[in-house]
């Protein structure tokens, strides 16, 4: 913690994943630290995704660079919050040939990117999910695992109050004052109380997720951040123990994910100007069953215990093919992109990637206040989420 950093009061918008391992990494460095959040914590995207802990090979041949940030920080994240995590391991399953002549390429991405891997015969990932369909050809082991979303934002907010953080969930941004190009307060409404007040701060960290164009419209900058929603169907039973993908080209329905006593069918993608108002399409509900049923065809036979789609906060423009939209992330400093200064937005990215989007993030605030404060988050344990309420 340095002493440097104690007299700047940094604002963070968002108590996602993302705002609450930015607010960790601020705190750890010994910045004053505000976070701001108008639901609850874990509220909006990454309480309501698949949550999974990306091994990254989903990612391994198509898009390289995220498939990197998501095996190191899968690696990290199981051994500074362990409470939130269930390392169970992913199996990319071929059920097809078209599926078996896509092995090759996945296995040299899992090489090519640092991937753990284990080729797996048709008896072999069927003894280890017996609910694998009969026409399995094959599979593949990777790291990937499960987290639970509230008990992961809960442990960086834990260990940001520790540090000094206030946590006020339930605030929601109205507003940004700007003077002479520089952002120096939030206007903010409690939605408990009603009461309306101002929260002056040296620099705002825009970690809102979908909804980051919605907070940098009130500073009069723009960032290129597409709102892409996808349905996931979560099926009332648990019927696999690890997390099982289609071994092939990202597509719907190709994933399912072992939720304590569910088993999440996920997910679909398409682009909305409005993450607050998702419309699922009927036919992306039924393509979840479709395409899980194929690798697991006891998912046709069981309940759906709930329905649900969210936005992911993707790096894009609207009218890109969404599928093709890189899943790494980037920070913006609106001083050298738009002329605001105190300012930044970060987005894109993934769960999976919160603590490092925290750490490029935290090193820009640093940077622009001229200070040389290293991260320490990679080598720091999280308290228990369970410390959320006792601080």
């Amino acid at each position: 913690m340095s002493e440097h950093s104690q007299k700047y009061h940094v604002v963070v918008i968002g108590a996602g994943s993302t705002g609450a391992a930015v607010a960790h990494d601020l705190a750890l460095r010994g910045f004053k630290v505000t976070v701001l959040e108008r639901g609850e914590i874990a509220s909006g995207t990454t309480g309501r995704n698949h949550c999974l802990l990306h091994s990254g090979g989903r990612y391994c041949v198509k898009d390289q660079e995220s498939a990197v940030e998501c095996i190191e920080e899968n690696m990290i994240l199981r051994k500074i919050m362990p409470e939130a995590m269930e390392l169970n391991g992913g199996l990319f399953v071929a059920v097809n040939d078209e599926d078996m002549a896509y092995k090759q390429s996945f296995i040299e991405g899992c090489e090519a990117t640092g991937i753990p891997y284990k080729e797996l015969n048709a008896s072999e990932a069927r003894r280890r999910e017996p609910y694998l369909s009969e026409k399995t050809l094959g599979a593949v082991w990777v790291p990937d695992g499960v987290f639970e979303p509230m008990r992961m934002c809960m442990s960086f907010l834990a260990s940001a109050k520790q540090n000094g953080a206030m946590v006020r969930p339930y605030v929601e941004v109205t507003g940004l004052q700007v003077e002479d190009q520089r952002v120096v307060a939030v206007e903010v409404w409690d939605r408990i109380s009603g009461e309306e007040s101002v929260i002056h701060a040296d620099l705002v960290v825009n970690a809102a997720g979908p909804w980051a164009g919605m907070i940098t419209d009130m500073a009069g900058v723009d960032v290129p951040v597409v709102a892409t929603p996808g349905v996931m169907v979560s099926m009332t039973g648990r019927y696999c123990q690890l997390v099982v993908n289609r071994l092939n080209v990202s597509s719907d329905g190709d994933i399912v994910v072992p939720q304590r006593e569910t088993s999440i069918i996920g997910t679909s993608s398409w682009t909305v100007e409005d993450a607050d108002y998702i419309e699922m399409p009927e036919d992306h509900i039924q393509m979840m069953y479709d395409r899980g049923s194929e690798m697991m065809p006891i998912l046709r036979e069981v309940e759906p215990r709930g329905i649900f789609a969210v936005a992911r906060p993707l790096i894009g423009r609207i009218g890109e093919d969404e599928r093709e939209i890189a899943r790494t992330f980037k920070c913006f400093d609106h001083a050298d992109r738009d002329g605001v200064e105190g300012f930044v937005t970060i987005a894109g990215g993934k769960t999976t990637t919160a603590r490092a989007m925290a750490e490029g993030t935290v090193d820009v605030v640093c940077a622009k206040l001229d200070l040389e404060i290293p991260c320490a988050t990679k080598e720091t344990q999280l308290l228990s989420y369970r410390a959320y309420y006792t601080i």
